[in-house]
């Protein structure tokens, strides 16, 4: 009895520890950079750390306004930015945000009308990356974007019949993406300054959202399970306690 009793204990502090390093152990990512990656303090960085609605839709914009002229984002849909948890637009304006965008449809073999359920489009220039998964695609995630789209030096050059740019952040510190964001690169609706630094801190934040759209329910849920897992600790070794308490100090 004993012995089954602090198996069970024993399986609860393991299985504790194992959620709890899940749930807030750091991302694995994969390229990395060559050059310094600043601090940012994103609202949701940390275990208590949620998504900013308003700079997910301040970052929304500027990837409508900027990224989307070459970038896809195929991995989110239109529906997603009324989303919990992320911009939370309200349906009619995430209607409304779809119907600015024509997609091919198979079924009648032409182009319409977005709506909600439809897909944001892909990539529109070859070569350019689909960024629905890039913010956990890099060494240092959402701050990664923001060093490389604040690294550009204002140098080109010529290679194989490309053009190059400068980049202190981009490996081989040259990069075929011209300069995106330059600060003034749009109007936000909220009046905030659009600095270079705001923009770049405001669309790493939205493509962060796009590669992990559930990052709040996760820990919302990973809370819930540590807390239970604390109860059905502090249980079982009240319950191993009691049943053993008549023959701690009984002599055999």
């Amino acid at each position: 009895m004993n012995r089954q009793s602090n198996s069970l204990h024993g399986k609860a502090v393991y299985a504790f520890v194992l959620i709890t390093q899940l749930i807030f152990c750091s991302y694995a990512y994969s390229a990395g950079p060559v050059g310094k990656i600043d601090n940012v303090d994103f609202s949701f960085e940390g275990v208590f750390g949620t998504y900013d609605k308003k700079q997910l839709q301040r970052g929304l914009q500027v990837f409508t306004e900027v990224c989307a002229g070459c970038h896809g984002l195929t991995h989110v849909a239109y529906r997603n930015l009324g989303d919990k948890g992320g911009p939370e637009l309200p349906p009619e304006q995430v209607k409304a945000y779809a119907a600015q965008f024509e997609i091919y449809d198979a079924d009648i073999d032409d182009e319409r009308t977005a709506i909600p359920s439809d897909y944001f489009s892909g990539s529109m220039v070859e070569n350019a990356p689909n960024l629905s998964l890039m913010a956990k695609a890099r060494v240092g995630g959402a701050e990664y974007i923001v060093a490389l789209l604040k690294g550009y030096n204002e140098e080109e050059k010529e290679q194989a019949g490309s053009v190059l740019y400068g980049n202190k952040l981009y490996p081989g510190g040259w990069i075929a993406m011209s300069q995106p964001l330059y600060g003034d690169d749009v109007e936000y609706m909220d009046g905030t300054e659009a600095t270079l630094q705001q923009e770049a801190e405001d669309v790493a934040a939205f493509l962060m959202w796009a590669a992990e759209p559930k990052l709040n329910v996760r820990k919302e849920m990973g809370f819930r399970a540590v807390l239970l897992l604390l109860v059905l600790s502090v249980l079982l070794y009240l319950t191993n306690k009691k049943l053993w308490a008549p023959y701690k100090n009984k002599k055999v």
